[in-house]
């Protein structure tokens, strides 16, 4: 593996990024937005089509399209990789997986991961994110195991958008580690799960929390200012993204349904329009008045077809992979090729990370403090 724009006199001044399962470039994107000066001098994932994407968006980069394992730690000296941003497979810990952990197949490239930690000569910092969950994980357990051995310093947070103004949520586990002569600015404690004041003095202002502050409302999820969902949508054909009859008829009472003056969403998840629930919101164009009359009425009828028709007329959709994307705070800049299915889309995004959190995670990552 060799970097092909090598810029040899910014080593000293910037950032060297290594940047694995990177996906459709969410690591990329929140790097981008923290400000930090730096530079992905690698890209690495299996994912064909998400490659194409991240090729799309990042066509400079050094895009590699292999198997982590085989990857060695000369390889990367080579490149001088002092940091490295990761979202590995969240499947071996998720809540609705088999939970085999570390003896998943798919928790192999992170074990190799940890395994080159010790042998890069200039790693100083590492940011991992995975599901909630991974925190009571056996491969937590041998990351953090690994980090102390090595001689880095780590925070463990729980964090979602809906904590930074954003109205989504998406509570997922984050591993913030650099070397112990690097001072964290924020004191260690077991697992932050909260957005603390301690942690909000540390970040600047952002737009999604000028916005929040503006125009938001309490988010009930997390006591917090959030904005509300008309700041995200997109003016599409109505009819394009409509949740279909049958749909409709067999899982209408599982949606969860936003409004535009909602100030919340579930979490979106790759299994989007393919399963109704818990794989993210639906949105309707009508009052929460309106959709509980609705309902209401639907109801009081036990022939199906009514309660369909009756149902119908909320003319309840999907939320659009664009809209998906601002809720994950990807830039407007951001695109898929044109040839990029809906739900090749839905998929990507499901697997992606949130670009505004994890910015802010990079900036804590990388600002020094005097005090440990």
């Amino acid at each position: 593996m060799e970097e092909k724009e090598s810029n040899a006199s910014s080593n000293l001044t910037i950032m060297r990024v290594l940047e694995l399962y990177s996906g459709i470039g969410g690591m990329h994107f929140a790097l981008c937005e923290s400000g930090v000066a730096a530079k992905v001098v690698a890209a690495v994932d299996i994912n064909p089509v998400a490659n194409d994407v991240y090729r799309h968006n990042f066509p400079g980069t050094f895009l590699v399209n292999r198997n982590i394992q085989s990857i060695s730690a000369q390889e990367l000296n080579k490149l001088n990789v002092d940091t490295i941003l990761m979202s590995p497979p969240c499947q071996p810990f998720t809540r609705l997986g088999l939970k085999k952990d570390v003896i998943d197949n798919r928790a192999c490239s992170l074990l190799h991961v940890l395994d080159l930690i010790s042998e890069l000569r200039s790693l100083r910092y590492l940011l991992l994110e995975n599901v909630k969950g991974f925190e009571m994980s056996q491969m937590r357990d041998k990351l953090v195991d690994c980090l102390e051995k090595c001689g880095y310093a780590y925070r463990e947070l729980i964090l979602s958008p809906c904590q930074f103004g954003v109205p989504n949520s998406r509570h997922r586990y984050y591993l913030l580690a650099k070397r112990k002569d690097l001072k964290f600015r924020f004191k260690r404690t077991s697992l932050e799960t909260d957005l603390s004041p301690e942690l909000s003095r540390l970040l600047p202002e952002s737009k999604h929390s000028l916005l929040a502050r503006k125009s938001g409302k309490i988010n009930s999820k997390s006591g917090r200012m959030c904005y509300t969902l008309n700041n995200v949508l997109e003016n599409i054909e109505e009819f394009k993204y409509l949740v279909p009859s049958e749909l409709l008829r067999k899982r209408a009472w599982v949606f969860d349904i936003r409004t535009s003056e909602s100030n919340g969403s579930c979490c979106f998840t790759k299994g989007y329009r393919h399963y109704a629930e818990g794989t993210g919101s639906v949105y309707c164009p009508f009052s929460d008045e309106i959709i509980r009359l609705k309902y209401d009425e639907a109801t009081n009828h036990e022939d199906d077809s009514a309660k369909t028709r009756i149902l119908s007329e909320l003319k309840l959709r999907f939320f659009s992979p664009r809209e998906v994307c601002r809720l994950m705070c990807f830039p407007e800049s951001f695109d898929f090729p044109e040839h990029t299915t809906d739900k090749q889309k839905y998929r990507l995004l499901g697997n992606s990370i949130n670009v505004h959190v994890v910015s802010r995670l990079i900036l804590l990552l990388c600002n020094e403090s005097e005090n440990n």
